[in-house]
């Protein structure tokens, strides 16, 4: 009994200080950050290339972990396509397609969608037009066959484009409103012109709204849903075996139709730096944006741009987030993009900033655009293929996301290497090819600087960082007149 009452006693002593000893023997290093793994390598199912008998192409990619599948409808058309005086026509046709298709209506598709725990949606892109599909395996049979009554055959029921019109007119008189959106339509246009499809309001404006017919829907739809304008993309649960006789059954007595080749007016690059200043009296921010024309997506500088920008504004560690956010607090956050398209789209750096730091926050893109033309230090470029290459594996987790990664595979061309090869090409850039990308695409010379806040409070500051002519705008100005709606005096 002693022994066992001796041994308890030393057992209850020893046992603390073991566990100071496993508690200091666990503990981590924080001297330093922990060096980084190699990034995941990525290694997307083969993609596969089928045609209907029709010659719609399909591109496959099987994932059998879940039993869910994606399908989009591409259609090779968007509002780049809209008539001149037809502005926003590819956007409603698209928003019309679901508001009534065969012999249902559109609360109809929305119920019956429901029932199969499925869901559809429309877009419209500025080249490319989709119809998307998610569904569960077992449900996919009903639920493609109202998709191709979606995409073939739409009512576009008057009484549906009513509310949808309406819907326009009041969210073009909530835009008065908006600084962000008096900023985009503002930015959007000085770059690249009224004439020109990227400097549009895409979703319409008040003349072409109220102007649209149930006609001017059927022959947009007419003219441009024909099968050699189509292309479908199908990832999931499935098989070419089990999933191409669906699709032939869906959409392969589609017929073709004759397609026109579009052009477009070219837009010219900014000469030299502007400021563009819209009047939002009380404004309680002022919303920055600061760009320029950037490059096509298939451009060759792809990669370096991609890490460079990564550097300038693309993640919360960047130079711009750092620096207005983090050091200065003018902002919540700070950002710069490249939208890559078919055309060259553009750069495009930007933030919200408070009011009486308008002109230090502009102050602080300017230094953070030029210094990215003169040095980048090797942990900056480190961390930046990093960052990029560690975030690209997660857009493939689900069925849906590879599925919208394939749509860009499909409609640019890409090699189907693409996906494997993404992270070497990212981790490949160089320091100095990086700098050669900022050199060549981000010149704080010949740039169009748009800022929209209370000019009473922020005019003064802004005409003394003296970088370039000031241009005073009205909303009404840049928007047009806010539409008069039914039933507001």
């Amino acid at each position: 009994m002693r022994t066992s009452v001796s041994f308890l006693r030393s057992t209850l002593v020893a046992l603390p200080l073991l566990c100071v000893q496993l508690i200091f023997a666990q503990a981590p290093d924080r001297t330093k950050p922990p060096e980084l793994g190699a990034p995941p390598a990525l290694k997307v199912p083969p993609i596969q290339h089928h045609k209907l008998s029709n010659g719609i192409p399909v591109t496959l990619i099987e994932k059998h972990q879940v039993p869910l599948v994606d399908i989009a409808l591409q259609i090779q058309v968007g509002t780049a396509m809209d008539p001149a005086d037809k502005v926003g026509l590819a956007s409603l046709t698209l928003a019309m397609l679901d508001e009534g298709a065969g012999a249902r209506t559109a609360l109809q598709i929305a119920d019956e969608i429901d029932f199969l725990g499925a869901s559809l949606s429309t877009s419209a892109g500025y080249h490319t037009s989709a119809i998307s599909l998610h569904t569960l395996l077992t449900r996919l049979d009903g639920a493609l066959a109202i998709m191709s009554d979606v995409a073939l055959r739409p009512a576009f029921p008057a009484e549906e484009l009513e509310r949808q019109r309406k819907q326009r007119l009041t969210a073009l008189a909530q835009a008065h409103d908006n600084p962000n959106a008096i900023a985009a339509v503002l930015f959007n246009r000085t770059l690249f012109g009224e004439q020109h499809p990227y400097g549009q309001r895409t979703g319409g404006v008040e003349k072409t709204l109220r102007a649209f017919t149930v006609q001017d829907l059927k022959n947009f739809h007419t003219t441009h849903f024909v099968a050699n304008h189509a292309r479908l993309i199908v990832v999931g649960e499935v098989t070419a075996k089990s999933v191409l006789p669906k699709l032939e059954a869906a959409f392969g007595k589609w017929k073709a139709g004759k397609i026109s080749t579009p052009t477009w007016p070219e837009a010219k690059q900014v000469a030299d730096r502007q400021i563009y200043l819209v009047d939002k009296p009380g404004a309680a921010q002022s919303v920055i944006r600061i760009g320029r024309l950037g490059v096509p997506r298939l451009t060759e500088d792809y990669y370096a741009i991609t890490v460079m920008n990564t550097i300038l504004g693309g993640s919360f560690t960047s130079r711009l987030n750092q620096n207005l956010r983090e050091q200065h607090g003018y902002a919540y956050g700070a950002n710069s993009s490249f939208s890559f398209n078919h055309l060259p789209g553009p750069f495009m750096a930007g933030a919200s900033v408070q009011t009486d730091a308008t002109d230090k926050a502009l102050g602080e893109f300017m230094k953070e655009l030029q210094g990215m033309r003169g040095e980048i230090s090797d942990e900056e470029i480190q961390r930046a293929k990093n960052y990029e290459a560690l975030s690209y594996p997660s857009s493939f987790q689900t069925a849906g996301q590879i599925a919208s990664q394939l749509a860009e595979l499909v409609t640019y061309g890409l090699p189907d290497t693409y996906f494997n090869d993404y992270v070497t090409n990212i981790l490949a850039v160089t320091k100095e090819q990086a700098l050669a990308a900022a050199k060549k695409y981000v010149d704080p010379e010949k740039l169009a600087i748009v800022v929209v806040g209370d000019r009473e409070k922020i005019e003064t500051g802004l005409r003394a960082l003296n970088l370039g002519q000031v241009h005073l705008l009205t909303i009404e100005e840049v928007l047009g007149k806010a539409p008069v709606l039914e039933g507001s005096d």
